[in-house]
Order: C-alpha cells, then structure tokens, then sequence
C-alpha cells in the first residue's frame, strides 16, 4: 500500500535523474498519521476504488506542498489536481453494488492508530495483466523520529 502524494507521469531517464536529485533537497520533520474513514471513488463505467482516507494533517499537507515546489522547479508541470489524500485498498472489476456499499457503510468510521513517518519514496509503476506493479526507485529519509517507534512506514 502507499498513499501518492504527486502522480509524475512517465519520463526517460535523464529526467527521473534530475527528479530524484531534486527530491533529494526535502527536509523535513518526521510526523504521525491517521488513516480514516473509507470510500470508493472512480468515473462513471469503470471500476471502483476501494480507499482508506487520511486523517487531516498539515505536516503530510506541507510535505507534499514541497515536492510539487521542488518538481515544478525541476521543469515538470504543475500538478493541478486537488490533494485527497488516501490508501488505494483494491479495484475492484465486477463488484456486486449493494455489497461493496454495505462493506463502504460498515467501514466508514474506520481509524487507524497513529503511525509514524520517516520517508518518502520515488516509485516507478509498470501495468500488468494481474495489475500495477510498483518498485521503489529511491527512499528519502525525513530525518529523526522523536519518542515514536513506527510499525508502519509510507509510501
């Protein structure tokens, strides 16, 4: 699982180089996260996604407020969706309707205990038959977590 602060796209290596190295500039204080509620989402006539969302938190905001600074400088165009942070669960092909709301309902209170974050990641994604494929091209450590031990680590 991993939450997407900025969808880069596809770019050659030349690119992904210079993108790496401008990541590499992020400090940042480590922070805690909450996962909250559920939901689905997609357009219409495509399958549904499953998510988990993420409890309202400047440090996460601000984080990826300085990476789109930092790709932009970089030479990559703005990112001009709006930010909904959240945990892809599944995509779901053929879902009965009524199930996937009852399971949306049942869930929708949903809160994660508090996990710290110690980095972020540079992936790369390749299309599969049995669907994506991400790979960690890089890590970028946040620096030291205070009095938190992390279970968890994001994506």
């Amino acid at each position: 699982m991993h939450l997407t602060l900025r969808f880069i796209g596809e770019v050659d290596g030349a690119v992904a180089d210079d993108i790496h190295g401008a990541l590499s500039g992020i400090k940042s204080t480590p922070f805690s996260l909450e996962l909250a509620g559920c939901g689905t989402f997609g357009p219409r006539g495509r399958e549904p996604v499953l998510w988990l969302g993420v409890k309202r938190n400047d440090a996460l905001v601000h984080l990826r407020d300085r990476i789109e600074a930092v790709l932009v400088h970089a030479g990559l165009p703005p990112d001009t969706r709006k930010f909904h942070p959240h945990v892809t669960l599944a995509r779901l092909k053929n879902a009965p309707k009524a199930r996937l709301s009852d399971f949306v309902a049942a869930n929708s209170y949903f809160q994660s205990v508090p996990f710290g974050v110690e980095a972020f990641h540079l992936f790369s994604s390749f299309r599969a038959h049995s669907g994506a494929i991400y790979r960690i091209e890089a890590e970028h450590p946040l620096g030291e977590l205070q009095a938190m031990s992390a279970e968890y680590a994001l994506d």
